[in-house]
């Protein structure tokens, strides 16, 4: 059996209403990320397992990302400086679509593709304002074991 479910003008204009605002914050936010931006900021989060590079603009609103694992790359391949210099590659061309010209880099890390990336970054065509190391260092350790009595 098929159900009719009838419903009423007021129900009806309510839905409207709710689809037109979730559709007008889509829209604002596709003319975001279509707005020509000569500035932007990268961060670079390398790690012992995966590099992944985010374009930001200069609030910090992400535009968009790429890491060595989205590229296809598995295993121990991810954490290579070569992987670290193709993510870097396929960032540039987004950003270029976006008309980024200047770029303040934001490194995050210890891995190996640091700075490949930055490298890849400045030979595709980026002119770097910046780069600023911003991996976490601990200012005074852990707290060491209690003394040993015997």
């Amino acid at each position: 059996k098929k159900r009719i479910i009838k419903e009423t003008t007021e129900e009806v204009l309510k839905r409207r209403d709710i689809v037109e605002k979730l559709s007008k914050k889509e829209g604002e936010r596709a003319v975001q990320i279509k707005r020509k931006t000569k500035e932007a900021k990268i961060y670079i989060n390398s790690s012992y397992n995966n590099i992944i590079i985010t374009l930001t603009d200069l609030r910090g609103n992400v535009l968009m990302w790429s890491s060595a694992g989205n590229l296809g790359f598995k295993g121990p391949k991810k954490a290579t400086s070569y992987a670290a210099s193709k993510v870097a590659n396929i960032l540039t061309e987004k950003a270029k679509r976006l008309g980024v010209e200047k770029i303040m880099v934001f490194v995050k890390g210890v891995g190996g593709g640091r700075d490949s990336a930055i490298r890849t970054l400045s030979s595709r065509g980026l002119e770097i304002i910046s780069i600023t190391d911003i991996t976490p260092i601990p200012h005074n350790g852990c707290r060491p074991p209690k003394v040993r009595r015997v």
